[in-house]
Protein backbone atom coordinates (compact mmCIF):
# COMPACT_ATOMS: atom_id res chain seq x y z
CA UNK A 1 0.00 0.00 0.00
CA UNK A 2 1.11 3.68 -0.93
CA UNK A 3 2.55 5.99 1.70
CA UNK A 4 -0.35 7.83 3.85
CA UNK A 5 0.63 11.57 4.48
CA UNK A 6 -1.99 13.66 6.22
CA UNK A 7 -2.37 17.12 5.30
CA UNK A 8 -2.95 19.53 7.76
CA UNK A 9 -5.51 22.53 6.50
CA UNK A 10 -5.21 25.90 8.29
CA UNK A 11 -5.25 29.09 6.35
CA UNK A 12 -5.97 26.90 2.96
CA UNK A 13 -9.27 26.10 2.75
CA UNK A 14 -9.10 24.88 -0.75
CA UNK A 15 -7.83 21.98 -2.85
CA UNK A 16 -6.74 23.71 -6.19
CA UNK A 17 -3.58 26.25 -6.40
CA UNK A 18 -2.49 24.46 -3.02
CA UNK A 19 1.34 24.38 -2.68
CA UNK A 20 1.94 21.77 0.36
CA UNK A 21 -1.22 19.97 -0.47
CA UNK A 22 0.37 19.66 -4.42
CA UNK A 23 3.09 18.57 -2.73
CA UNK A 24 1.92 15.77 -0.74
CA UNK A 25 0.01 14.26 -3.45
CA UNK A 26 3.70 14.91 -5.59
CA UNK A 27 4.24 12.24 -2.90
CA UNK A 28 1.81 9.63 -2.51
CA UNK A 29 -1.98 9.03 -4.19
CA UNK A 30 -2.87 8.47 -0.06
CA UNK A 31 -3.66 12.41 0.90
CA UNK A 32 -6.29 12.41 3.94
CA UNK A 33 -7.13 16.31 4.63
CA UNK A 34 -7.23 17.22 7.87
CA UNK A 35 -8.91 20.67 10.20
CA UNK A 36 -7.99 20.68 13.65
CA UNK A 37 -10.71 23.05 15.83
CA UNK A 38 -8.24 24.41 18.02
CA UNK A 39 -9.25 25.86 21.57
CA UNK A 40 -6.07 28.24 21.57
CA UNK A 41 -7.93 30.24 18.83
CA UNK A 42 -11.41 29.62 18.93
CA UNK A 43 -11.53 30.58 23.15
CA UNK A 44 -10.67 33.62 22.51
CA UNK A 45 -12.34 37.16 23.36
CA UNK A 46 -12.05 38.36 19.56
CA UNK A 47 -13.29 35.59 17.74
CA UNK A 48 -16.03 37.02 15.17
CA UNK A 49 -19.18 34.48 14.86
CA UNK A 50 -19.70 35.58 11.42
CA UNK A 51 -15.65 35.28 10.50
CA UNK A 52 -16.84 31.14 12.34
CA UNK A 53 -19.55 31.12 9.83
CA UNK A 54 -17.90 31.84 6.89
CA UNK A 55 -15.02 29.07 7.88
CA UNK A 56 -17.51 26.34 9.12
CA UNK A 57 -19.03 27.01 4.86
CA UNK A 58 -16.01 26.78 3.52
CA UNK A 59 -14.97 23.05 5.69
CA UNK A 60 -18.33 22.01 4.33
CA UNK A 61 -17.27 23.21 0.92
CA UNK A 62 -13.70 21.65 1.13
CA UNK A 63 -15.31 18.17 2.65
CA UNK A 64 -17.35 17.82 -0.90
CA UNK A 65 -14.02 18.76 -2.79
CA UNK A 66 -11.93 16.23 -1.28
CA UNK A 67 -14.81 13.59 -1.81
CA UNK A 68 -15.07 14.33 -5.32
CA UNK A 69 -11.24 13.38 -5.57
CA UNK A 70 -11.64 9.65 -4.00
CA UNK A 71 -10.27 11.17 -0.92
CA UNK A 72 -11.68 12.79 2.71
CA UNK A 73 -11.25 16.05 5.08
CA UNK A 74 -12.05 14.53 8.84
CA UNK A 75 -11.67 17.03 11.43
CA UNK A 76 -10.55 17.31 15.09
CA UNK A 77 -11.19 19.05 18.16
CA UNK A 78 -8.68 19.36 20.28
CA UNK A 79 -5.30 21.63 21.03
CA UNK A 80 -3.10 21.04 17.48
CA UNK A 81 0.38 19.54 19.59
CA UNK A 82 -2.21 16.78 21.23
CA UNK A 83 -4.39 16.11 18.36
CA UNK A 84 -2.18 16.24 15.48
CA UNK A 85 0.36 14.03 16.95
CA UNK A 86 -2.22 11.39 18.19
CA UNK A 87 -4.22 10.93 15.19
CA UNK A 88 -0.95 10.66 13.56
CA UNK A 89 0.61 7.82 15.67
CA UNK A 90 -2.57 6.02 15.34
CA UNK A 91 -3.05 5.96 11.66
CA UNK A 92 0.98 5.59 11.68
CA UNK A 93 0.91 7.89 8.99
CA UNK A 94 4.15 8.44 6.77
CA UNK A 95 4.21 11.98 7.33
CA UNK A 96 2.57 15.48 8.31
CA UNK A 97 2.23 18.17 5.60
CA UNK A 98 1.18 21.58 5.99
CA UNK A 99 1.51 25.56 4.69
CA UNK A 100 3.49 28.02 7.44
CA UNK A 101 1.82 31.16 8.92
CA UNK A 102 3.16 34.63 9.60
CA UNK A 103 1.26 35.18 13.07
CA UNK A 104 3.29 34.43 16.31
CA UNK A 105 0.64 32.10 17.71
CA UNK A 106 0.85 30.07 14.97
CA UNK A 107 4.73 30.08 14.77
CA UNK A 108 4.81 28.83 18.31
CA UNK A 109 1.82 26.10 18.30
CA UNK A 110 3.99 24.84 14.63
CA UNK A 111 6.84 24.36 17.03
CA UNK A 112 5.13 22.83 19.31
CA UNK A 113 3.10 20.31 16.97
CA UNK A 114 6.48 19.30 14.89
CA UNK A 115 8.14 18.68 18.29
CA UNK A 116 5.89 16.47 19.19
CA UNK A 117 5.62 14.38 15.89
CA UNK A 118 9.46 14.02 15.81
CA UNK A 119 9.34 12.33 19.17
CA UNK A 120 6.97 9.63 17.18
CA UNK A 121 9.57 9.36 14.10
CA UNK A 122 6.91 11.24 12.19
CA UNK A 123 7.81 13.09 9.19
CA UNK A 124 6.86 16.71 8.96
CA UNK A 125 7.27 18.84 5.83
CA UNK A 126 6.25 22.54 5.74
CA UNK A 127 5.40 25.14 2.81
CA UNK A 128 4.67 28.63 2.41
CA UNK A 129 1.53 29.05 0.02
CA UNK A 130 -0.24 32.21 1.60
CA UNK A 131 2.17 34.80 -0.05
CA UNK A 132 3.67 35.71 -3.26
CA UNK A 133 6.77 35.89 -1.43
CA UNK A 134 7.90 33.95 1.51
CA UNK A 135 9.57 36.20 4.37
CA UNK A 136 12.86 36.48 4.00
CA UNK A 137 12.70 36.93 0.06
CA UNK A 138 11.69 40.48 -0.09
CA UNK A 139 15.01 42.09 1.39
CA UNK A 140 16.71 45.90 1.78
CA UNK A 141 19.93 45.74 0.41
CA UNK A 142 21.68 45.44 4.02
CA UNK A 143 19.63 42.37 4.25
CA UNK A 144 16.86 43.33 6.79
CA UNK A 145 13.14 43.58 6.16
CA UNK A 146 11.21 46.21 5.31
CA UNK A 147 9.23 48.79 7.25
CA UNK A 148 8.00 51.13 5.00
CA UNK A 149 5.85 50.11 2.13
CA UNK A 150 6.78 52.29 -1.36
CA UNK A 151 10.55 50.36 -1.05
CA UNK A 152 8.91 46.68 -0.63
CA UNK A 153 6.42 47.52 -3.43
CA UNK A 154 9.57 48.29 -5.29
CA UNK A 155 11.40 45.38 -4.78
CA UNK A 156 8.34 42.76 -4.35
CA UNK A 157 6.81 43.98 -7.79
CA UNK A 158 9.94 43.33 -9.18
CA UNK A 159 10.26 39.31 -8.61
CA UNK A 160 9.22 37.14 -11.04
CA UNK A 161 5.87 35.52 -9.53
CA UNK A 162 4.97 31.22 -9.14
CA UNK A 163 2.35 30.09 -11.37
CA UNK A 164 -0.82 28.08 -9.97
CA UNK A 165 0.20 25.19 -8.47
CA UNK A 166 -0.90 21.60 -10.15
CA UNK A 167 -4.48 20.41 -9.81
CA UNK A 168 -5.18 18.26 -6.77
CA UNK A 169 -6.76 14.50 -7.93
CA UNK A 170 -7.56 11.20 -8.18
CA UNK A 171 -6.38 11.01 -4.63
CA UNK A 172 -7.13 8.12 -1.85
CA UNK A 173 -8.72 8.11 1.56
CA UNK A 174 -8.64 6.07 4.30
CA UNK A 175 -9.53 2.32 4.31
CA UNK A 176 -12.54 1.45 6.44
CA UNK A 177 -10.29 0.09 9.41
CA UNK A 178 -8.29 3.00 9.18
CA UNK A 179 -11.26 5.28 9.88
CA UNK A 180 -12.37 3.65 12.63
CA UNK A 181 -9.26 3.95 14.32
CA UNK A 182 -8.95 7.98 13.28
CA UNK A 183 -12.39 8.13 14.90
CA UNK A 184 -10.51 6.20 18.14
CA UNK A 185 -8.18 8.75 17.89
CA UNK A 186 -10.95 11.79 18.11
CA UNK A 187 -12.09 12.64 14.79
CA UNK A 188 -15.41 13.89 14.76
CA UNK A 189 -18.29 15.20 12.05
CA UNK A 190 -18.07 18.87 11.35
CA UNK A 191 -19.98 20.66 13.62
CA UNK A 192 -21.88 23.46 12.94
CA UNK A 193 -20.64 27.29 14.18
CA UNK A 194 -23.80 27.16 16.63
CA UNK A 195 -22.73 23.71 18.42
CA UNK A 196 -19.19 25.86 18.54
CA UNK A 197 -21.20 28.79 20.39
CA UNK A 198 -21.02 30.82 17.58
CA UNK A 199 -24.16 32.70 16.03
CA UNK A 200 -24.65 34.84 13.11
CA UNK A 201 -28.17 35.14 11.74
CA UNK A 202 -27.84 37.48 8.92
CA UNK A 203 -26.79 36.83 5.21
CA UNK A 204 -23.05 36.51 4.58
CA UNK A 205 -21.67 39.20 2.81
CA UNK A 206 -19.65 36.56 0.45
CA UNK A 207 -20.61 32.69 -0.24
CA UNK A 208 -18.34 30.30 1.42
CA UNK A 209 -16.40 27.83 -0.74
CA UNK A 210 -13.57 27.73 -2.88
CA UNK A 211 -15.55 27.92 -6.00
CA UNK A 212 -17.34 31.12 -4.71
CA UNK A 213 -14.47 32.41 -4.22
CA UNK A 214 -13.22 31.62 -8.01
CA UNK A 215 -16.57 33.18 -8.93
CA UNK A 216 -16.33 36.26 -6.94
CA UNK A 217 -12.92 36.81 -8.60
CA UNK A 218 -14.41 36.25 -12.43
CA UNK A 219 -17.14 38.66 -11.68
CA UNK A 220 -14.26 40.94 -10.20
CA UNK A 221 -11.96 40.83 -13.12
CA UNK A 222 -15.03 40.99 -15.60
CA UNK A 223 -16.98 43.76 -14.01
CA UNK A 224 -14.71 45.77 -11.68
CA UNK A 225 -11.26 45.80 -12.20
CA UNK A 226 -10.89 48.27 -15.32
CA UNK A 227 -12.33 50.74 -13.16
CA UNK A 228 -10.78 49.94 -9.67
CA UNK A 229 -8.33 52.75 -9.29
CA UNK A 230 -11.56 54.92 -8.83
CA UNK A 231 -14.11 53.29 -7.72
CA UNK A 232 -12.14 51.23 -4.74
CA UNK A 233 -12.48 54.69 -2.50
CA UNK A 234 -16.04 55.20 -2.71
CA UNK A 235 -18.14 53.09 -0.13
CA UNK A 236 -21.78 53.20 -2.05
CA UNK A 237 -20.35 51.35 -5.34
CA UNK A 238 -19.28 48.23 -5.65
CA UNK A 239 -16.12 48.66 -6.59
CA UNK A 240 -14.25 46.37 -4.63
CA UNK A 241 -12.91 42.61 -5.64
CA UNK A 242 -14.81 41.18 -2.12
CA UNK A 243 -12.06 38.86 -2.02
CA UNK A 244 -10.57 39.82 1.42
CA UNK A 245 -12.65 36.53 3.04
CA UNK A 246 -11.45 34.31 0.88
CA UNK A 247 -7.80 35.87 1.20
CA UNK A 248 -7.94 35.20 5.04
CA UNK A 249 -8.98 31.69 4.98
CA UNK A 250 -6.87 30.56 1.82
CA UNK A 251 -10.40 29.52 0.07
CA UNK A 252 -8.41 30.74 -3.19
CA UNK A 253 -4.86 30.66 -4.31
CA UNK A 254 -2.93 34.11 -4.18
CA UNK A 255 -1.18 32.45 -7.40
CA UNK A 256 -4.74 31.98 -9.07
CA UNK A 257 -5.21 36.05 -7.97
CA UNK A 258 -1.83 37.49 -9.69
CA UNK A 259 -2.53 34.89 -12.91
CA UNK A 260 -5.31 36.57 -13.35
CA UNK A 261 -4.29 40.26 -13.28
CA UNK A 262 -1.68 39.29 -15.93
CA UNK A 263 -4.52 37.74 -18.48
CA UNK A 264 -6.11 41.17 -17.49
CA UNK A 265 -3.14 42.99 -18.57
CA UNK A 266 -2.60 40.80 -21.24
CA UNK A 267 -6.04 41.85 -22.40
CA UNK A 268 -6.84 45.49 -21.93
CA UNK A 269 -6.17 48.27 -24.70
CA UNK A 270 -5.55 51.21 -22.35
CA UNK A 271 -3.44 52.74 -19.84
CA UNK A 272 -6.20 53.65 -17.19
CA UNK A 273 -7.59 50.30 -17.02
CA UNK A 274 -3.57 48.92 -16.82
CA UNK A 275 -3.09 51.49 -13.88
CA UNK A 276 -6.51 50.50 -12.35
CA UNK A 277 -4.94 46.88 -12.36
CA UNK A 278 -1.90 48.22 -10.82
CA UNK A 279 -3.37 49.30 -8.40
CA UNK A 280 -5.23 46.12 -7.49
CA UNK A 281 -1.95 44.47 -7.48
CA UNK A 282 -0.68 47.25 -5.09
CA UNK A 283 -3.39 46.33 -2.91
CA UNK A 284 -2.18 42.54 -2.95
CA UNK A 285 1.14 43.88 -1.70
CA UNK A 286 0.24 45.18 0.80
CA UNK A 287 -1.14 42.49 2.30
CA UNK A 288 2.06 40.97 1.59
CA UNK A 289 4.09 43.84 3.20
CA UNK A 290 1.88 43.94 6.52
CA UNK A 291 2.45 39.51 6.68
CA UNK A 292 5.84 40.43 6.00
CA UNK A 293 6.34 42.68 9.02
CA UNK A 294 4.32 40.61 11.02
CA UNK A 295 6.40 37.90 10.80
CA UNK A 296 9.94 39.94 11.00
CA UNK A 297 8.48 41.91 14.01
CA UNK A 298 6.32 39.53 16.29
CA UNK A 299 5.79 42.51 18.75
CA UNK A 300 3.52 44.41 16.83
CA UNK A 301 0.80 42.00 17.66
CA UNK A 302 0.52 43.40 20.89
CA UNK A 303 1.59 47.52 20.84
CA UNK A 304 3.19 50.12 18.82
CA UNK A 305 5.75 49.67 16.49
CA UNK A 306 6.79 53.29 17.43
CA UNK A 307 8.16 53.38 21.08
CA UNK A 308 6.41 57.21 21.33
CA UNK A 309 3.17 55.05 21.43
CA UNK A 310 3.83 52.92 24.49
CA UNK A 311 2.99 55.59 26.76
CA UNK A 312 0.51 57.79 25.11
CA UNK A 313 -1.94 59.35 26.89
CA UNK A 314 -4.98 58.47 25.18
CA UNK A 315 -8.04 60.75 26.73
CA UNK A 316 -11.10 59.07 25.39
CA UNK A 317 -13.97 57.53 27.94
CA UNK A 318 -16.23 54.21 27.45
CA UNK A 319 -19.27 55.99 26.87
CA UNK A 320 -17.26 57.43 23.80
CA UNK A 321 -16.03 53.99 22.55
CA UNK A 322 -19.81 52.65 22.84
CA UNK A 323 -20.92 55.52 20.81
CA UNK A 324 -18.35 54.88 18.87
CA UNK A 325 -18.96 50.69 18.24
CA UNK A 326 -22.68 51.24 17.96
CA UNK A 327 -22.52 53.91 15.35
CA UNK A 328 -23.86 56.82 17.50
CA UNK A 329 -20.94 59.24 17.32
CA UNK A 330 -23.04 62.13 15.17
CA UNK A 331 -20.85 62.05 12.60
CA UNK A 332 -22.85 60.26 9.67
CA UNK A 333 -19.89 59.05 7.63
CA UNK A 334 -18.29 56.97 10.79
CA UNK A 335 -21.65 55.64 12.26
CA UNK A 336 -22.66 54.61 8.58
CA UNK A 337 -19.39 52.27 8.40
CA UNK A 338 -19.63 51.12 12.40
CA UNK A 339 -23.47 50.08 11.15
CA UNK A 340 -22.25 48.64 8.45
CA UNK A 341 -19.71 46.25 10.37
CA UNK A 342 -22.48 45.25 12.83
CA UNK A 343 -24.86 44.43 10.26
CA UNK A 344 -22.69 42.75 7.67
CA UNK A 345 -19.46 41.68 9.14
CA UNK A 346 -17.69 43.44 6.47
CA UNK A 347 -16.30 47.35 6.05
CA UNK A 348 -15.49 49.09 2.73
CA UNK A 349 -11.63 49.64 2.91
CA UNK A 350 -12.06 53.80 2.67
CA UNK A 351 -14.49 53.53 5.68
CA UNK A 352 -12.16 51.53 7.92
CA UNK A 353 -9.41 53.94 7.37
CA UNK A 354 -11.83 57.03 8.17
CA UNK A 355 -13.69 55.29 11.38
CA UNK A 356 -9.47 54.64 12.78
CA UNK A 357 -8.59 57.96 12.06
CA UNK A 358 -11.92 59.07 14.07
CA UNK A 359 -11.32 56.85 17.19
CA UNK A 360 -7.28 57.16 17.38
CA UNK A 361 -7.55 61.21 16.64
CA UNK A 362 -11.13 62.69 17.11
CA UNK A 363 -11.94 60.69 20.34
CA UNK A 364 -8.13 60.25 21.35
CA UNK A 365 -9.15 56.18 22.07
CA UNK A 366 -6.30 53.70 22.10
CA UNK A 367 -6.30 52.23 18.89
CA UNK A 368 -5.77 48.81 20.09
CA UNK A 369 -9.53 48.80 20.98
CA UNK A 370 -10.89 49.63 18.10
CA UNK A 371 -8.17 46.79 16.41
CA UNK A 372 -9.59 44.09 18.98
CA UNK A 373 -13.31 45.48 17.85
CA UNK A 374 -12.37 45.01 14.33
CA UNK A 375 -11.44 41.21 15.22
CA UNK A 376 -14.86 40.60 16.94
CA UNK A 377 -16.93 41.73 14.06
CA UNK A 378 -14.96 41.25 10.94
CA UNK A 379 -15.61 38.44 8.08
CA UNK A 380 -12.18 39.04 7.27
CA UNK A 381 -10.76 39.90 10.43
CA UNK A 382 -6.78 39.01 9.88
CA UNK A 383 -4.36 39.77 12.21
CA UNK A 384 -1.14 41.52 9.90
CA UNK A 385 -4.28 43.56 7.64
CA UNK A 386 -5.98 44.63 10.48
CA UNK A 387 -3.13 45.15 12.83
CA UNK A 388 -1.37 46.81 10.05
CA UNK A 389 -4.23 48.86 9.55
CA UNK A 390 -4.87 50.58 12.84
CA UNK A 391 -0.94 51.10 13.34
CA UNK A 392 -1.33 53.11 9.99
CA UNK A 393 -4.21 55.27 11.08
CA UNK A 394 -2.87 55.79 14.70
CA UNK A 395 -0.05 56.91 13.36
CA UNK A 396 2.22 54.01 15.51
CA UNK A 397 3.60 52.08 12.90
CA UNK A 398 5.57 51.77 9.88
CA UNK A 399 4.80 55.01 8.41
CA UNK A 400 6.80 58.14 7.28
CA UNK A 401 4.23 60.62 7.36
CA UNK A 402 2.90 60.11 11.30
CA UNK A 403 0.35 62.16 11.91
CA UNK A 404 -2.49 61.45 9.09
CA UNK A 405 -5.78 62.71 10.68
CA UNK A 406 -8.75 62.32 8.45
CA UNK A 407 -11.58 64.81 8.49
CA UNK A 408 -14.79 62.75 8.70
CA UNK A 409 -16.86 65.46 6.71
CA UNK A 410 -14.03 66.14 4.11
CA UNK A 411 -13.66 62.64 3.75
CA UNK A 412 -17.94 61.86 3.23
CA UNK A 413 -17.85 65.07 0.54
CA UNK A 414 -14.88 63.40 -1.65
CA UNK A 415 -16.08 59.83 -1.34
CA UNK A 416 -19.86 60.19 -0.72
CA UNK A 417 -21.16 63.04 -2.42
CA UNK A 418 -24.77 62.47 -2.82
CA UNK A 419 -24.68 60.38 0.22
CA UNK A 420 -25.64 56.95 -0.78
CA UNK A 421 -23.94 55.24 1.71
CA UNK A 422 -24.66 57.00 4.14
CA UNK A 423 -28.59 57.20 3.75
CA UNK A 424 -28.27 53.11 3.19
CA UNK A 425 -27.27 52.74 6.30
CA UNK A 426 -28.36 55.64 8.63
CA UNK A 427 -31.84 55.12 7.46
CA UNK A 428 -33.42 57.25 9.85
CA UNK A 429 -31.87 60.27 7.86
CA UNK A 430 -32.66 59.34 4.36
CA UNK A 431 -35.34 62.73 4.37
CA UNK A 432 -32.06 64.40 5.16
CA UNK A 433 -30.73 66.84 2.69
CA UNK A 434 -27.27 65.15 1.42
CA UNK A 435 -25.33 68.65 1.94
CA UNK A 436 -26.40 68.09 5.07
CA UNK A 437 -25.44 64.60 5.70
CA UNK A 438 -21.83 64.79 4.26
CA UNK A 439 -21.30 67.91 5.73
CA UNK A 440 -22.11 66.68 9.32
CA UNK A 441 -23.98 69.86 10.02
CA UNK A 442 -27.58 68.85 10.66
CA UNK A 443 -30.35 71.55 11.53
CA UNK A 444 -31.02 71.32 14.69
CA UNK A 445 -34.84 70.60 14.26
CA UNK A 446 -34.18 67.92 11.70
CA UNK A 447 -31.92 66.29 14.37
CA UNK A 448 -34.73 66.33 16.84
CA UNK A 449 -36.49 64.94 14.08
CA UNK A 450 -34.94 62.13 13.44
CA UNK A 451 -33.40 61.13 17.15
CA UNK A 452 -30.01 61.15 15.38
CA UNK A 453 -27.40 62.61 18.17
CA UNK A 454 -25.22 65.43 18.22
CA UNK A 455 -21.82 65.10 17.25
CA UNK A 456 -20.38 63.55 20.49
CA UNK A 457 -16.86 65.81 19.71
CA UNK A 458 -16.05 68.71 17.64
CA UNK A 459 -13.28 67.32 15.25
CA UNK A 460 -11.15 70.72 15.12
CA UNK A 461 -11.03 71.29 19.20
CA UNK A 462 -9.83 67.42 19.08
CA UNK A 463 -7.73 67.94 16.35
CA UNK A 464 -6.06 70.70 18.11
CA UNK A 465 -5.91 68.55 21.49
CA UNK A 466 -4.15 65.58 19.39
CA UNK A 467 -1.79 67.60 17.95
CA UNK A 468 -0.30 69.16 21.73
CA UNK A 469 -0.63 65.86 22.95
CA UNK A 470 1.70 64.34 20.21
CA UNK A 471 4.15 67.15 20.68
CA UNK A 472 3.59 66.79 24.56
CA UNK A 473 4.91 62.96 24.37
CA UNK A 474 7.48 63.45 21.35
CA UNK A 475 9.19 66.38 23.91
CA UNK A 476 9.60 63.51 26.60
Amino acid sequence: MAELVLFWHRRDLRILDNVGLSAARARTPRVVGVFCLDSGILDRDDMAPVRVTYMMGCLQALEKQYEAVGSQLIILKAKPEEGIPRLARALNVDAVFWNQDVEPYAQARDRRVIAALQQNSIAVSTFWDQLLHAPGEILTNAGEPYTVYSPFWRNWSSKTKLEPCPTFRNAQGLTADEHAIAIEAGILPLPTAPELGFVWDAPLIVDPGEQAAKDILDYFCQNAIAEYQENRNYPAVLGTSLLSAPLKFGVIGIRTLWAATTLQLEDCRSDEVRASIQTWRQELAWREFYQHVLYAFPALADGPYRPLWQTFPWQGTDEQFEAWCTGQTGYPIVDAAMRQLNQTGWMHNRCRMIVASFLTKDLIINWQRGEKYFMQNLIDGDLAANNGGWQWSASSGMDPKPLRIFNPASQAQKFDPEAEYIREWLPELRSVDPEYLVTGKIPADQLQRTGYPQPIVDHAVQQRLFKQLYQQQKEG
